[in-house]
């Protein structure tokens, strides 16, 4: 495969923000709420604070083919930071806010950072903590400056001083940055991101100029993204998938990125955007609609039946109006209707009225989940991708979208199914190598550029479209071999509202057993309706009624699952439900809260034995980190229950 080459003169972020600055030079590129108020900054003045803090880098002694660690929540000045270092020609490596010091430890240590430019001091805090172990670590640059007045500034400088000393020096800078952006081309390292380190330490990602913007002007091109779009940035900046919306596309596009003030508001901020580009993992899309539901179920009696009679019609007719496809005129008149009084209210409530594209990737989502938004009129899709890929493997096109594929190769990838299922692909957005780490770069990537994303799936012969089964490594046989796929189980059962997230053991064993979470914001919705006191999340996940519904749920899971010729022996025979939330900080979860399930196996040993020696109660205590770090345990006697299974034959199961 030849190498793909960049327009001419569009090769590098430093010559994007030249051109945005030239071509849209009035038009928003980056919007943030700060108490309250919505401030913008056009691409002409984001041009000037980029290069205003490069200059600031170069004359603190930021040299060429460093690494900048950036920390801190969606901000557009962490977002020129990034730009700024690229424009200095360094390399930025964005670490996710809510590590604790430790995991920031690693990272900081591994990429060598000389500069950190940290949102806060809390942020700060976390570097100075572990300085002692980071001897190249020279200099800390934090943008709030609340609380930061008594610290040491030795190695401490204010964001807005680097930028100050940049354009009071802006005759003798502007020349250096001039010379270093001149040596940079598409081959240059645009970014450094690390892996969520599911199966053991972070690697470090290196992507080039040519991985992150190819990627982005084949992916803008595939929606017919333009400047006239927006996007919510709200996602962690250390996961490629910002990089690329609120980087990569926007500077290919010139669309605008939206910083809401805080997570806690994040919400409220995305009915003020409403932006007409988003993406979301499945998670967000299920937190949602059980927020949806618990208002419906809280709603007078009317309301509860006017919502399911259009929402019945709207799962009927929805998704086809949507996709273009011939629907009558009676029916289209319901729908119509039904998004006077239902769907455009709903929509404008969920701050997805005026979405245009919206995609979800990371895990599967559930089928009933991606329909009722599709069935609202909202153009939901999925993607395949992975960090080594720069993001996009596969999309959704318009009027393809089904919910169980994530899609056709995107344009410019190639894909093929290794002979054990594994799906392997190659395109421009592949990613140079791992950081220090030859031997895993070799693992990944073959001399013909072929990468092994560790999932399995196959392809389907009449759409084209792509199918993923499950991890790779997840994938194996229960004793009888028939095939073992725990997600797909998993995603089932958490498309209930009650669950939160679930943890399916089975390979190599008789049957299937499952750990359970429960939302504790949908089920103690429903305890404060029926008035049932509880004190704590492990006291309600252990109520006898609490513990009826999620069986009941898991038996209606298993009919759907026997009705799959090759998963049928994936059934749940025995679960309980964990005392304790899934947490990153206790390892259990990556940061982008994927389950690590080997982990989570090895810690919870003991109840994992006792659901397949068939107890019915076991005692069991647990370590536990609290927010401010401090360790604990918590203890808790669980009731292990049997769940009814569909009889399947022998010759189903095989």
């Amino acid at each position: 495969m030849s190498a793909p080459v960049l327009p001419d003169g569009l090769d590098t972020f430093p010559k994007l923000l030249a051109r945005n600055a030239k071509q849209w030079a009035t038009v928003p590129a980056y919007r943030e709420k700060e108490y309250g108020i919505w401030q913008s900054w056009n691409w002409a003045e984001v041009l000037e604070e980029v290069n205003a803090l490069a200059m600031g880098y170069v004359a603190l002694g930021l040299n060429e083919g460093d690494h900048v660690a950036i920390i801190g929540r969606n901000r557009p000045y962490l977002y020129w930071a990034m730009l700024a270092a690229q424009a200095a020609g360094a390399i930025p490596v964005p670490l996710y806010q809510d590590a604790n010091a430790q995991e920031m430890a690693y990272v900081l240590a591994h990429c060598g950072a000389r500069f950190v430019v940290a949102e806060d001091q809390e942020q700060v805090d976390k570097v100075l903590e572990i300085q002692d172990n980071l001897p190249n670590v020279e200099q800390i640059i934090y943008y709030d400056k609340r609380g930061m007045r008594k610290y040491d500034h030795t190695q401490l400088t204010a964001y807005e001083d680097v930028q100050a000393e940049g354009r009071t020096g802006h005759s003798r800078l502007a020349p250096v940055l001039k010379e270093r952006q001149a040596k940079l081309d598409e081959n240059a390292t645009c970014v450094m991101l690390y892996t969520s380190g599911t199966t053991g330490k972070p690697k470090g990602v290196v992507l080039s100029n040519t991985n992150i913007i190819a990627s982005a002007k084949a992916s803008s091109e595939f929606d017919n993204l333009n400047a006239g779009d927006s996007v919510l940035a709200y996602l962690p900046m250390a996961w490629v998938g910002d990089f690329i919306f609120s980087i990569g596309q926007a500077c290919w596009t010139g669309f605008c990125v939206a910083c809401p003030e805080s997570p806690d508001t994040m919400q409220a901020d995305l009915r003020e955007i409403g932006p007409s580009y988003f993406f979301a993992p499945p998670r967000f899309f299920e937190g949602l609609l059980t927020n949806v539901m618990i208002r419906i179920e809280d709603a007078s009696p009317m309301k509860k039946r006017l919502f399911h009679k259009y929402m019945a019609h709207a799962k009927k007719v929805g998704p086809a109006l949507l996709d273009g496809k011939p629907v009558s005129f009676g029916d289209r008149l319901k729908y119509w209707i039904g998004d006077k009084l239902i769907y455009g209210p709903l929509k404008n409530t969920l701050g997805l009225s005026r979405v245009r594209v919206g995609y979800t990737a990371g895990e599967a989502i559930g089928p009933e989940i991606f329909e009722f938004y599709r069935s609202l009129g909202i153009n939901l899709k999925q993607l395949y991708g992975q960090t080594e890929a720069s993001v996009f493997i596969t999309q959704q096109p318009d009027g393809e979208v089904r919910a169980d594929t994530v899609g056709v190769p995107s344009p410019g990838v190639e894909l093929k199914i290794a002979d054990n299922g594994e799906v392997f692909y190659r395109s421009a957005g592949t990613f140079v190598e791992y950081y220090k780490n030859p031997e895993s770069t070799a693992s990944t990537k073959d001399p013909e550029g072929w990468v092994a994303t560790g999932d399995a799936g196959f392809i389907e012969e009449s759409s084209g479209h792509l199918r993923i089964i499950d991890r790779a490594k997840d994938v194996g046989k229960m004793a009888d071999g028939s095939m073992f796929a725990p997600k797909f189980v998993e995603n089932k059962l958490k498309f209930y509202p009650d669950i939160l997230e679930a943890v399916v053991f089975g390979a190599g064993r008789e049957n299937c057993v499952a750990f359970i979470n429960i939302d504790l914001g949908a089920v103690g919705n429903w305890a404060e309706r029926n008035n049932i006191a509880y004190a704590s999340y492990q006291e309600l996940a252990g109520h006898p009624q609490v513990l009826d519904t999620i069986q009941n749920h898991i038996e209606e899971v298993n009919k759907s699952v026997a009705a799959d010729e090759m998963l049928s022996g994936c059934q749940i025979h025995r679960f309980l439900v964990l005392h304790k939330e899934l947490d990153p900080d206790d390892g259990e979860m990556t940061r982008t809260r994927k389950v690590r399930r080997k982990l989570v196996g090895e810690k919870f040993d003991d109840l994992v034995q006792a659901l397949y020696d068939g107890a019915k109660t076991i005692s069991t205590e647990t370590e536990v980190t609290y927010e401010d770090g401090r360790k604990g345990s918590i203890k808790a006697t669980l009731e292990l229950r049997d769940v009814a299974v569909v009889p399947v034959t022998k010759e189903v199961a095989a």
